[in-house]
């Protein structure tokens, strides 16, 4: 299976000036722990995280003015959208990420996470009931 058919290919990128406090803002409302740097030709130049954020606050609040380029991942790790889903995997565990940004041409098309992973392969062995009786 490739890459491409289980990404997420709605990604939501910051630009290298972005502060600290939109790039914490952009995580929280979007429910996500990270997020890809791009340049302004949609190149992958970095990826920022909860954590890149929590480095920054333990020296003081005033850190929350810093921006995405100083405190982002520099040389991230990407796939390409034509990769294996095992060389995700394969990434995901030596590296200790949740999600890899997801190239085609050195450009950013999509995101992969360990969710989209998990969907993939794993199959629903449970039901939601609302308010319904069950007779089974």
């Amino acid at each position: 299976m490739k890459i491409d058919q289980i990404m997420s290919s709605r990604v939501v990128a910051a630009k290298l000036n972005a502060s600290c406090t939109s790039l914490a803002q952009k995580m929280l409302s979007g429910f996500v722990s990270g997020l890809p740097v791009v340049d302004d030709d949609g190149r992958v130049i970095g990826v920022v995280t909860e954590f890149d954020i929590l480095k920054v606050l333990r020296n003081g609040k005033d850190g929350l003015s810093a921006v995405a380029n100083d405190i982002m991942t520099k040389e991230p790790i990407c796939l390409d959208a034509d990769q294996t889903v095992e060389a995700a995997i394969e990434l995901m565990t030596r590296h200790h990420v949740i999600r890899i940004p997801v190239v085609r041409n050195g450009k950013l098309v999509g995101i992969v996470s360990r969710t989209d992973i998990l969907r993939a392969y794993v199959k629903e062995e449970f039901q939601v009931f609302e308010g319904e009786v069950f007779e089974g």
